[in-house]
């Protein structure tokens, strides 16, 4: 039998995290585009046309920003997970059978 432990390089995100992260960086740019209108309302001036770019410009960059793959670099990194070998003797299964015939 090999003696070699198998291992996992690299653990993904899982699906619910990935989305939960996607979620929350989204909500916060809308918030952003939120106030953004709001302040382009009662700003006059320059600073109203700046106001209104960020309110007609941020969904788009919203979608990228949420859409990006990859994340923090905490993330990225390889985690290594070692598994002990499994090794079962022929004995055990005897065993087994055995027990199986008494029931």
């Amino acid at each position: 039998m090999a003696k070699n432990a198998q291992s996992v390089t690299s653990v993904g995100v899982s699906p619910d995290e990935d989305r939960k992260s996607r979620i929350i960086r989204y909500s916060i740019a809308m918030t952003i585009r939120f106030v953004c209108v709001i302040l382009a309302v009662l700003v006059k001036g320059w600073l109203m046309w700046v106001f209104f770019a960020g309110a007609i410009l941020l969904p788009y960059f919203a979608v990228v920003i949420a859409n990006a793959q990859g994340g923090s670099k905490n993330r990225q990194q390889a985690t290594a997970v070692v598994a002990k070998p499994l090794s079962i003797d022929a004995s055990a299964f005897v065993a087994a059978s055995a027990a199986k015939e008494e029931d």
